[in-house]
């Protein structure tokens, strides 16, 4: 079974949440099946392999809430750390902030400024792409850091919005489109 098979067969969509006209992808039936799980997480660990199946990044990041979920398997599939990317005020010590615009006003983001050192190739990990405004948001936090960003690896990305506008040519893994 692939990835993506086993995505549709586990990623519930919930109508009109959180409100009208959204539909909520709920990955939780896939986090609870141990073998989906494992199979989705060294899927999307292939996005920080190269050709060779070697590890080419230093960090995985993963942004708030879902990219805490499966981040942190992504980093030890990898053998590499993790590195939280939270929203504002989350987080204890010095920080840097991007701000971003949302569907309805504005979100902001911040990692600790010493989240990761210069040169540092960088993996991000989240469950959906949609617009990319989140995505953008952290590889300009991940370039204010000093390092650079390897690619993007997400469970599912939605082809009817825009988010290739905002991630441009980086490299991206997505498990599933949803058209």
């Amino acid at each position: 079974m692939t990835a993506a098979e086993v995505l549709r067969r586990l990623v519930v969509d919930v109508p009109d949440f959180p409100e009208a006209g959204v539909v909520f992808k709920d990955i939780t039936p896939m986090l609870a099946d141990p073998d989906g799980l494992a199979l989705v997480v060294d899927a999307l660990a292939d996005a920080g392999r190269d050709a060779d199946g070697q590890r080419c990044v230093d960090a995985v990041w993963g942004m708030e809430a879902r990219g805490f979920i499966l981040g942190p398997a992504v980093a030890l599939a990898l053998g590499v750390g993790f590195v939280p990317v939270r929203k504002q005020g989350k987080l204890p010590r010095e920080t840097h902030a991007v701000s971003y615009a949302l569907e309805y006003g504005e979100a902001t983001l911040e990692v600790h400024t010493d989240a990761a050192g210069a040169g540092g190739r960088v993996l991000l990990v989240d469950d959906v792409l949609a617009t990319g405004g989140t995505a953008r948001a952290t590889v300009e936090l991940v370039e204010a850091c000093g390092g650079t960003v390897a690619g993007v690896a997400v469970l599912m990305d939605l082809a009817f919005l825009p988010w290739r506008e905002a991630l441009g040519d980086l490299p991206v893994t997505s498990l599933m489109t949803v058209s």
